[in-house]
C-alpha cells in the first residue's frame, strides 16, 4: 500500500490536516518580519555633521548655525559627510542679528570629514542600527553587510539542515529552528555592538531557513495531491500577511531594539508546540514503522476514521515497496540525469526578490506605505499564479512570471528619476511577479524532489537562493558605479531563470514521488526529448 492510499485511509484532509497546516502557517507569518527587518532596523535617517563643539553664540538659532556650518549638495540639502573647516559668517546675511568679531570676515570655504560625529534627525524612528553606531559616510556599506550576512546564515542553515532533516526527522530540526530563532533574535536585539547584532543576526538566518523548508515539507506530506497547490498557495499568502504585519509594528515601534524583540518573542510560542509535529511519510522511509503507526492511529482519530484506525497496523506500514535500502545525502541530487536536471534548473530562481524588496528608501515613499503596498501586491499576484498553476501547468507559470518581471525591472530603467509614481508603479508589478514565482518555486520544489531527499533537495535550492539574497546588496551598492547596473542586473536574472525553468518536467495533477525511481519514471523534460529525438535521427541517417 503507498502512503497515499494510506492517508486516504486516515483521512486525507480532515480535522488534523486543517490543524497541522494551520499550526505551521502561524510561524510564516513572522518570517518576512525577519526577512524584511532591515528596511527598518537599518533606516538611514536623514543626517548630517555635528557642529562644532565650540561654535555657541548667543541668538543663533539651529538653521542658522547648520547654515554656515554645513554646506549644501547640488539638491539644495545639507551634505551628509562634510561640513566647512571654519564657521562661514557671511552666509548669514547682513539681517542677521548676531555680530561676532569675524563675522564680516569671508573665511575661505574649505571643508571636513565629521570629526564631531553626526546630527540625525529622528522624526520619523527613535532608533535605528544606523544611529546607533554611526553606520554613515565611509561606514555606509557595513548596513548592506549586516543583511549580507544574515542571508548567509538564511543559506548555511538550507544546506545543514536540509540534509540534517532528511536524516534525523523533520520534528527535531523544525524544534531546532524555532528555538535557534527566538534565543538569537533576543539576543540581536541586546546587542552592544554592530558585529555582535551581525553574529545573532547570522544564527536568525539559519533558524529561518530551518523553519521554511521543515515547515513547508510537513504541509505537503500531510496533505493529498489535490489539494496541494491551494494548500501551498494559503501558506504563501501567510508570508504576505506577515509583510503587512511588518509594517503595521514597524508603525508604532520606531526603537530597532524593541522592533526585533517583538517579531522575535513569538517564536518561543511555536517553539513549545512544534513537539506534536511529524511526517508519518518520513518515518516510514527511515523505517520507523512503530512510531509511523502511532501518527497514523492518532490523525485517524483526529479526523474520526475510527474504523480505519483499527486497521492501521505494522503490516500496512513495513509492507511498502517504499523503504529505502540505504541513507541517502545532497550528493544524490547529482546521481541521475534527471536530478541534476531539476537541481540545476532550480538552482537559477530566486534572485532578484530580495533586490527590489531590501531597500524601500530608494522609491522615495513613505516606507512604511509602500512596505504595505509591497505586501499587498502579492494578494492577486499569488491569486493569478494559483489559477496558472491549476490550470496550465507549474513549469508554464513559473516561467511567466519570471520573465514578466524581469521585463518590468527593464521597463523601470528607461524611467527618468523624477517620475517617482510610474518608477514606483514598475516596481510593485515587478515584485508581484517575482513573489508569484517564489511562491510557484516552493510548490513546484517540493513535487519534484522525491521524499527521500526532498529536504536535501529543497535546502539545496533554498540556498542557491539565499546566496542571490547575499549578493543583491553588494549589487545595489553598483549604483555608485553606473547607477542603471543594478537594474541591468537584477532585470536579466530573472529573464535567464525563466529560461532555466522552462526545461523542469510538470507536476500538475502528478502523485508526490517518494523514491529516486519514481521521480525518474515522472515525464522527462522537453530538452531531454529533443535530444533523443535528435540521437534518434543520427542514428537513422549514419
Amino acid at each position: 500500500m503507498a502512503f497515499a492510499d494510506l492517508l486516504e485511509q486516515v483521512g486525507s484532509m480532515g480535522r488534523f490536516q486543517y490543524l497541522h497546516v494551520t499550526l505551521l502557517s502561524l510561524p510564516i507569518l513572522m518570517l518576512a518580519s525577519h526577512n524584511l527587518l532591515q528596511n527598518f532596523a537599518a533606516a538611514v535617517p536623514p543626517h548630517h555633521c555635528a557642529f562644532r563643539g565650540n561654535l555657541s553664540v548667543p541668538g543663533l538659532d539651529t538653521e542658522e548655525t547648520l547654515r554656515i556650518s554645513v554646506p549644501l549638495d547640488q539638491r539644495g540639502r545639507p551634505q551628509q559627510c562634510r561640513r566647512y573647516a571654519q564657521p562661514q559668517w557671511h552666509l548669514l546675511g547682513s539681517n542677521s542679528s548676531v555680530e561676532p568679531e569675524d563675522k564680516m570676515e569671508v573665511k575661505e570655504m574649505e571643508t571636513e570629514g565629521c570629526v564631531d560625529g553626526w546630527n540625525y534627525d529622528m522624526r520619523d524612528m527613535t532608533s535605528t542600527i544606523i544611529s546607533e553606531w554611526d553606520l554613515v559616510c565611509d561606514l555606509r556599506s557595513l548596513k548592506r553587510m549586516g543583511q549580507t550576512v544574515y542571508m548567509g546564515g538564511v543559506l548555511v542553515g538550507a544546506l545543514v539542515f536540509g540534509g540534517l532533516s532528511d536524516r534525523f526527522g523533520r520534528r527535531v530540526l523544525l524544534l531546532i529552528s524555532n528555538l535557534l530563532l527566538a534565543v538569537s533574535g533576543t539576543c540581536a536585539a541586546f546587542s552592544t555592538s554592530f558585529t555582535m547584532f551581525c553574529v545573532f543576526r547570522f544564527f536568525c538566518g539559519m533558524g529561518l531557513s530551518g523553519l521554511i523548508l521543515n515547515s513547508f515539507s510537513l504541509i505537503v506530506e500531510w496533505v493529498p495531491t489535490r489539494v496541494r497547490t491551494i494548500v501551498g498557495t494559503v501558506t504563501g499568502y501567510c508570508y504576505t500577511i506577515g509583510q503587512i504585519i511588518l509594517a503595521m509594528v514597524a508603525y508604532y515601534i520606531r526603537d530597532w531594539r524593541w522592533l526585533i524583540l517583538a517579531v522575535s518573542l513569538p517564536f518561543y510560542a511555536f517553539f513549545l508546540y512544534s513537539w506534536f509535529l511529524e511526517s508519518a511519510r518520513w518515518l516510514v522511509l527511515s523505517k520507523k514503522p512503530e512510531q509511523a503507526v502511532k501518527n497514523l492511529k492518532a490523525v485517524a482519530y483526529i479526523n474520526g476514521r475510527h474504523a480505519e484506525r483499527e486497521k492501521i497496523n505494522l503490516e500496512v506500514t513495513t509492507g511498502q515497496r517504499l523503504v529505502p535500502a540505504f541513507r541517502y545525502s545532497g550528493v544524490d541530487l547529482l546521481r541521475t540525469q534527471t536530478l541534476r536536471t531539476i537541481t540545476i534548473c532550480l538552482s537559477a530562481v530566486c534572485f532578484a526578490y530580495y533586490g527590489l524588496s531590501m531597500d524601500l528608501q530608494k522609491f522615495g515613499v513613505n516606507i512604511y506605505l509602500i512596505q504595505v503596498i509591497f505586501g499587498a501586491v502579492d494578494i492577486p499576484s499569488k491569486i493569478i499564479v494559483t489559477v496558472c498553476m491549476s490550470t496550465i501547468g507549474r513549469r508554464l507559470s513559473q516561467c511567466g512570471a519570471l520573465v514578466l518581471s524581469g521585463v518590468a525591472i527593464f521597463i523601470n530603467l528607461l524611467v527618468p528619476y523624477e517620475l517617482q509614481l510610474v518608477r514606483t508603479t514598475l516596481a510593485v508589478i515587478g515584485k508581484g511577479c517575482l513573489a508569484a514565482s517564489f511562491s510557484c518555486c516552493y510548490l513546484y520544489s517540493g513535487e519534484l524532489y522525491p521524499t527521500v531527499i526532498r529536504q536535501n533537495g529543497m535546502g539545496w535550492v533554498t540556498m542557491m537562493g539565499r546566496l542571490g539574497a547575499m549578493v543583491a546588496p553588494m549589487v545595489l551598492m553598483l549604483v555608485e558605479v553606473k547607477v542603471w547596473l543594478p537594474g541591468l542586473i537584477f532585470g536579466g536574472v530573472p529573464i535567464l531563470s525563466g529560461i532555466f525553468a522552462y526545461f523542469l518536467p510538470e507536476t500538475l495533477a502528478s502523485p508526490l514521488p517518494d523514491t529516486i525511481q519514481d521521480a525518474e519514471d515522472r515525464k522527462k523534460p522537453n530538452y531531454l526529448c529533443i535530444i533523443h529525438l535528435f540521437q534518434r535521427f543520427q542514428k537513422k541517417t549514419f
